[in-house]
C-alpha cells in the first residue's frame, strides 16, 4: 500500500514537471513564430508572458511544492525507512537538512538574495547571514554585490604577535552589534568572552586543576609518543587563543567561529589567524586525514543533540590522521548523561585514552542541573 502511494506520488510529480516544460516550450515557440518579435520597434508588451500561461505555471509549481511537502511529511512515511535510501542519510537529513536547508527558510533567503546586482550589499546582510548559517544553510548562495568593509588599517597597526596589547576597533563594523561598540566594552561586559588580551595571554599555559591541559604539556605528550603536531583545528574556538598559542610553536590551527552577538571572526583574523565561518552541524571544509590535532572548545557541550554530536565526532575522525589527537576541553553535561550517553558515544571512536578527567561544574547552572566537566585527550589508533 505504502509503495503504491509512493509510486503514484512520484508519477504525479513527474507529470507536473513534464507539463511545466511543455508549457515553457510552447510559449517559447509561439514567441519565435510571431513576426512582431523580429521588429525592434514593436510594442514590448507583446513579448510579455500571457496571463493565462503565468497562471498555469503557478498552479503547476504550487502543485509540485504541495506534493513535495506532502511527500516529505506524510505521517505513514516519517517513521519508515525506504529500502532504496541509506538509513544514515535519512537520519542526517533530519538533523541537518541536506541541500534544502536554504529553501526551508524562504523569508531569510529572500532577504539575503534581495539586492541590486553590482552595488553595495544591503545593510543588515550580516545578521541574515548568521541566521541562515545557524539554520544549516551553508554554504550560502553567492551574490553579485559588494560587501561593505571597514577602511584598511595601516600595515604598522596590524600586529604580528597573536597576543597584541589590544585589538583594533577600527577594523570592525560595529553598527550591527547592539551591546557594544568596542573591544574594551566587550571585555568589561564579560572578561571571559576572549576579547581581553591581558587575560588571554595566560590561557593554555597554567595548570590549575585536572581539567587543564597546558600547551607545553600537550606538546610533551606528543613528543613522547613520537607524534608530530603541525596542523590543527579548533572547533568553537572563540577569539582564537588556542590557535594563537600554537602559532608561537610554529603550529597552524584553523578556528571555527560564528559572530553570535560579538565579532569573534574579526578578532581571530586581527590576531593573524585563520577563521572558518562555519556552523557546527556542517561537514568541515578540510580534506581527509590531514590534521594532527582537533580541539573541541566549550561550544561543544550537552546542548548539542547526541545524534548531531556523534556525526560531528566522526567528522573529526575523518579529518584526523592516524595517531592524531582529539581534545575535548571542558565538555560539560549532566553527570548521569556522561556515564550513560556521552562516554559510550565517545567510546565508539575506539581511541586510546591519554587523559580522562572529570570534575563538578560549580556555577549556578552546574549546581542546579548536576553538571560535570570532562577534559579528555584521545589518540586515534594507527593501523597495523
Amino acid at each position: 500500500m505504502k509503495m503504491g502511494f509512493t509510486m503514484g506520488l512520484n508519477l504525479l510529480l513527474l507529470l507536473a514537471m513534464v507539463a511545466t516544460n511543455i508549457l515553457s516550450l510552447y510559449h517559447l515557440s509561439s514567441n519565435i513564430q510571431q513576426p512582431n518579435n523580429l521588429n525592434p520597434s514593436s510594442n514590448p508588451t507583446q513579448n510579455q508572458v500571457p496571463d493565462y500561461l503565468i497562471h498555469q505555471l503557478q498552479t503547476i509549481r504550487a502543485t509540485i511544492n504541495h506534493l513535495t511537502r506532502h511527500h516529505n511529511h506524510h505521517p505513514e512515511q516519517q517513521h519508515s525507512k525506504p529500502t532504496s535510501m541509506p538509513s544514515d542519510l535519512i537520519l542526517y537529513s533530519q538533523l541537518s537538512p541536506i541541500a534544502s536547508s536554504c529553501h526551508n527558510n524562504p523569508e531569510l533567503l529572500f532577504t539575503y538574495m534581495n539586492y541590486t546586482p553590482f552595488t553595495l550589499c544591503p545593510l543588515g546582510s550580516d545578521d541574515v547571514v548568521e541566521a541562515l548559517i545557524l539554520r544549516g544553510c551553508h554554504p550560502l548562495p553567492r551574490r553579485r554585490c559588494f560587501s561593505k568593509t571597514p577602511q584598511k588599517p595601516s600595515s604598522s597597526s596590524l600586529p604580528h604577535n597573536p597576543f597584541p596589547p589590544k585589538l583594533l576597533d577600527e577594523v570592525v563594523m560595529w553598527k550591527k552589534y547592539s551591546s557594544c561598540k568596542s573591544f574594551d566594552c566587550l571585555s568589561k561586559l564579560n572578561p571571559n568572552m576572549g576579547f581581553d588580551m591581558n587575560n588571554e595571554v595566560s590561557n593554555f599555559l597554567s595548570y590549575k586543576s585536572e581539567l587543564d591541559l597546558p600547551v607545553p604539556q600537550l606538546l610533551q605528550i606528543a613528543k613522547a609518543a613520537n607524534s608530530v603536531i603541525r596542523l590543527g583545528l579548533d572547533i568553537g574556538g572563540g577569539t582564537g587563543t588556542f590557535a594563537a598559542r600554537m602559532k608561537l610553536h610554529n603550529i597552524t590551527v584553523l578556528t571555527t567561529t560564528l559572530n553570535v552577538v560579538a565579532p569573534y571572526t574579526e578578532a581571530v583574523a586581527l590576531r593573524g589567524l585563520v577563521p572558518l565561518h562555519v556552523p557546527l552541524q556542517q561537514r568541515f571544509p578540510i580534506f581527509d586525514g590531514v590534521v594532527d590535532i582537533v580541539r573541541c572548545g566549550r561550544a561543544i557541550n550537552r546542548w548539542i543533540p547526541s545524534a548531531t554530536l556523534e556525526f560531528l565526532l566522526f567528522d573529526v575522525d575523518r579529518v584526523l590522521r592516524s595517531g592524531g589527537y582529539l581534545w575535548l576541553d571542558h565538555f560539560f553535561s549532566k553527570s548521569v548523561d556522561l556515564d550513560k550517553v556521552y562516554a559510550p558515544l565517545i567510546g565508539k571512536l575506539g581511541y586510546r585514552k591519554v587523559k580522562w578527567a572529570t570534575a563538578s561544574k560549580t556555577d549556578s547552572s552546574g549546581l542546579k542541573n548536576g553538571e560535570v566537566y570532562l577534559t579528555a585527550l584521545l589518540q586515534k589508533p594507527i593501523p597495523k
